[in-house]
């Protein structure tokens, strides 16, 4: 199968690593993938990543670029500008950021100073460590002032945040989340953001493919800045992008380079431009209406069978599973799930009373699962499969059994590269 992939040079010039590359395919594809922030990039994408365009150095901007033969990469680069603005109805792009933490970062050199009061959700409760997590750069560099959700409903309680923004006048607002299974209301948190007198950004990395299909809303005409990833929801390359209003995209662009980053990773500027004229398809979007189809059916059917769902179900991709009444803790069920053949990954819940290494939880997403083509039958098994591998902790022939049945599913719904 990977014969074609890469003929016989990897396998000639260094047989360890091809095997171990192999070994990888055989791992993704024998298992359901189902960490909410992975998912399959087409082989198309792949292509684009692995091509000559390794090779060339392009600091700079399209038709201002420091070093000499760079007349294609410059088109590339503004092919794949092109493309997002068009996808997300954007007035300035940024493609170069290598991920979304490097854009969150440029954003923050762009328009803040140390000690600047930048209101973002909490780590702890669904939030990303670049929102100002105290071990992070953010954390470290600005006064962050953190908003929670309901302690009975574990929504975003937009009120809340409201008077938070009115007491302390952050500079910048910040929404989005790593771990949120709720549609995120942007129109709300503009507002909050004029009437405490803020910038707005948002943080898209997970919900970039579910806004890009039209499941979810559109954070473009309400966010001063827009940043996220390419290869969760979107299906790309491993990457960042910031949208911007047009007054900052000087800003913006000088914060990205020579800000934090040197030379673009033109081939995979490429890759992006494969993957934002794959979103624009008919059939991205019935993808994307399906991979919410699908994570809503798996949350229903997981409630089916005793488990508990922080929100009560989910309105996205993912959704957060309790796991404090079936007393085991999320680094035991992902552990256990994974030698079932069911990668998902720990996590916390809003205030978790458990450490981050051991969780009272565990994240299930469904993009991946969506692009080997599975659907709402498949996830009806699916919760079937995960409840009887947590229900039966301790039975290694169970385990056995469910790993057996998943090696079948997947058989049915290669991955297709």
């Amino acid at each position: 199968m990977f014969k074609g992939y890469f003929g016989d040079v990897l396998k000639k010039d260094d047989a360890e690593l091809e095997k171990l590359i192999v070994e990888e395919f055989k791992r993704e594809n024998s298992k359901l993938q189902m960490i909410a922030s992975e998912n399959f990039a087409s082989k198309a994408v792949l292509a684009a990543q692995g091509s000559v365009l390794t090779n060339k150095y392009s600091e700079g901007y399209p038709g201002k670029k420091y070093y000499e033969g760079c007349q294609y990469a410059s088109e590339i680069e503004q092919l794949a500008i092109d493309r997002m603005a068009k996808l997300f109805h954007a007035e300035h792009v940024n493609v170069q950021p290598h991920s979304g933490s490097s854009a969150n970062l440029a954003v923050y050199i762009a328009v803040l100073q140390p000690g600047d009061v930048v209101m973002g959700m909490d780590l702890a409760c669904g939030g990303h460590l670049t929102h100002g997590a105290p071990a992070n750069i953010s954390g470290k560099t600005y006064k962050i002032v953190s908003y929670g959700v309901n302690r009975e409903t574990n929504l975003l309680d937009y009120e809340e945040i409201r008077q938070l923004a009115l007491k302390h006048r952050p500079k910048l607002i910040i929404a989005g989340a790593s771990a949120y299974p709720r549609t995120i209301d942007f129109k709300k948190f503009k507002d909050i953001a004029v009437e405490a007198g803020s910038y707005f950004m948002a943080d898209i990395a997970h919900i970039a493919g579910l806004i890009a299909g039209k499941v979810h809303p559109d954070a473009s005409p309400y966010a001063d800045f827009i940043t996220g990833t390419t290869h969760k929801t979107l299906s790309g390359p491993r990457g960042g992008f910031i949208i911007s209003k047009k007054e900052f995209a000087r800003k913006i662009d000088s914060a990205v380079f020579p800000g934090i980053q040197g030379g673009p990773l033109v081939h995979v500027i490429a890759a992006k431009a494969v993957c934002f004229k794959q979103a624009m398809t008919a059939g991205f979007r019935k993808y994307q209406q399906q991979v919410v189809k699908n994570s809503a059916v798996l949350a229903e059917e997981l409630i089916k069978h005793g488990f508990t769902l922080v929100t009560g179900g989910t309105d996205n991709h993912l959704m957060l599973v309790d796991l404090r009444n079936q007393n085991i803790t999320g680094r035991e069920a992902a552990l256990a799930l994974d030698q079932a053949g069911i990668t998902v990954n720990k996590n916390g819940i809003p205030y978790d009373t458990l450490d981050v290494w051991h969780t009272s939880g565990i994240r299930i997403g469904t993009p991946a699962v969506t692009t080997r083509g599975m659907k709402e039958e498949q996830m009806i098994e699916i919760a079937e499969l995960i409840a009887k591998a947590l229900k039966n902790m301790k039975n290694t022939a169970i385990h056995k059994d469910v790993s057996k049945k998943v090696k079948q599913l997947c058989k049915k719904f290669p991955v297709k590269i």
